[in-house]
């Protein structure tokens, strides 16, 4: 059985199709087809407050892509979910309700805390007993959550992202607002490590030295945004071989996962293969099964 998720961002929209393994009474999801494309409706919805006709017809044909991809892997099942972009566009339900007749894909558009309860099912199973503070950095938004035995005591979004701070139309004070909530909610007597999901910083761990295979110091990802922001950013595009779309946000999020850490005292940060996508098909397993025992 194949299942998949549609994650319509600020930067970028993803589709990731898996195929669900059973192991005895283990469920598990393996990825067969990935794809990501930069719609960059941050661009539109930052500047302007609403989504353009452009930005509209694009995703339209997007979507109809990934519908056809879905039909030739077969999917049962799966779902598309926009986040922030979508969600504070002033004609974001207008959108997504036209694009949703034309592709015949309904796109729900998600809040903040529903985006990170996604993310956070998932990233949970990467955790032990200890403390750990969560930070995951879209276009638009970012999104900590502190657990302490894999139970998560607290959570915020902010209005914060890496298309937002190229646009610099971050909110007024919202730097300070991380830096409080983080003084908060961490126990500084506790050590904290920090997780890291997103695009941006899971590629700043591909190119920094690392501990183990999923865990780098905040020093490491200092020093590796402070390489990559010496180059120009056409240089980033083909000497470091980095995505249009990747090259100039890269340094705009890595100044979020780096500020996050140093507030909440973390010199280590774990950066797992996970994010939106998996939540929303762990998600439409769990409704798959559920439809399945009521039949």
């Amino acid at each position: 059985m194949k299942l998949a998720a549609i994650d319509i961002g600020s930067n970028a929209a993803r589709l990731q199709i898996s195929t669900v393994l059973h192991n005895d009474n283990l469920v598990s999801f393996k990825r067969v087809e990935y794809v990501r494309f930069p719609l960059r409706l941050g661009h539109d919805v930052f500047n302007f407050g609403a989504l353009t006709p452009e930005s509209e017809v694009r995703t339209t044909k997007l979507l109809q892509a990934y519908k056809l991809l879905m039909e030739l892997h077969e999917v049962e099942d799966y779902m598309a979910c926009a986040t922030s972009a979508m969600r504070e566009a002033s004609n974001g339900q207008e959108v997504a309700k036209r694009i949703g007749d034309l592709t015949g894909i309904k796109i729900n558009i998600i809040d903040g805390r529903r985006e990170a309860e996604l993310i956070n099912d998932v990233v949970v199973h990467a955790l032990d007993d200890r403390q750990y503070l969560h930070i995951d950095v879209g276009g638009g938004s970012t999104e900590l959550n502190v657990y302490v035995n894999r139970e998560k005591i607290n959570s915020k979004s902010f209005k914060i992202g890496s298309v937002r701070l190229l646009e610099g139309k971050e909110h007024k004070g919202a730097w300070r607002k991380i830096e409080d909530w983080v003084e908060e909610n961490i126990d500084s007597s506790q050590e904290v490590t920090a997780v890291g999901t997103g695009g941006n910083i899971s590629k700043l761990f591909n190119l920094a030295s690392k501990i183990s295979e999923t865990e780098t110091t905040l020093s490491e990802i200092e020093r590796i945004r402070d390489f990559i922001a010496g180059f120009s950013q056409e240089d980033r595009i083909n000497k470091l071989r980095l995505n249009a779309d990747r090259a100039d946000v890269i340094v705009p999020a890595a100044d979020i996962y780096t500020s996050v850490m140093k507030w909440a005292g973390a010199s280590k940060i774990i950066v797992p293969d996970l994010g939106l996508k998996d939540g929303i098909i762990q998600l439409v397993y769990a409704h798959l099964s559920k439809q399945k025992r009521v039949l």
